[in-house]
């Protein structure tokens, strides 16, 4: 396999299997283990992650539907590579979708919600004041889930779950490259406190501008950092 470390076998758990390969897999391509161009081969992941050929082959089948591998013909399932222009179509997508979830979160978020989401954003700042990338990004998550959990759609649910499988590894690069803006983590935080503000203030068009500024501000340091 290209550039790619040893993956550990998998340690059987309650989970299913296929689950398990599938979020190893995931979250070796978002960190960067498995870097883009990556070849994935089918025999190698077998042996590395001591399973068999029908959990492997669902696995990669999964990850293609996410965007995050690709079959080339004479060489197999690879890493994608990153392309400045589907990331600037997914940030783009991204930010409306969020910032309906912050509207749709003020109209319809029951109290525990709004202090659910209180809670996730301190632990946001928290993790942005540890500087651990992978923490940061796990709080930022938990942040969203929270969000679109109180804006009580499922089907916008299922849009943003899908979109946050494919942007995921823009969203690592833009908290993990060394050239990251010293500003942007104190930028984020005060954008999230803001959009939180005027949620609890129950203004949901202003909860909408300022979740689609954040992701917009974003977009901008990820395609700035592409461009590097």
């Amino acid at each position: 396999m290209l550039d790619a470390p040893k993956i550990p076998g998998i340690r059987k758990a309650a989970a299913p299997l296929r689950h398990q390969v599938l979020d190893y897999l995931r979250q070796a391509i978002i960190s960067g283990r498995l870097v883009p161009g990556a070849r994935l081969v089918e025999r190698e992941l077998i042996e590395m992650m001591d399973v068999s050929r029908t959990v492997i082959r669902e696995a990669l089948r999964q990850l293609e539907s996410e965007g995050l591998v690709a079959t080339i013909a004479n060489k197999g399932p690879v890493v994608r590579e990153l392309s400045g222009s589907e990331a600037r179509d997914l940030y783009a997508i991204r930010e409306v979708l969020v910032g309906l979830a912050a509207r749709l979160f003020v109209v319809n978020a029951k109290p525990g919600q709004i202090e659910a989401l209180k809670s996730a954003l301190d632990e946001v700042t928290r993790c942005y004041t540890s500087g651990d990338p992978a923490k940061i990004l796990e709080a930022k998550n938990s942040f969203y889930d929270v969000l679109v959990a109180g804006a009580g759609s499922d089907s916008l649910s299922s849009m943003i779950s899908i979109l946050h499988a494919r942007i995921s590894r823009w969203r690592a690069l833009g908290l993990t490259h060394p050239k990251r803006s010293s500003k942007r983590s104190r930028e984020s935080v005060a954008s999230l406190r803001a959009m939180f503000a005027a949620i609890k203030a129950g203004k949901p068009s202003q909860a909408e501008q300022l979740a689609r500024e954040e992701t917009a501000q974003a977009a901008a340091e990820v395609m700035r950092l592409l461009a590097i």
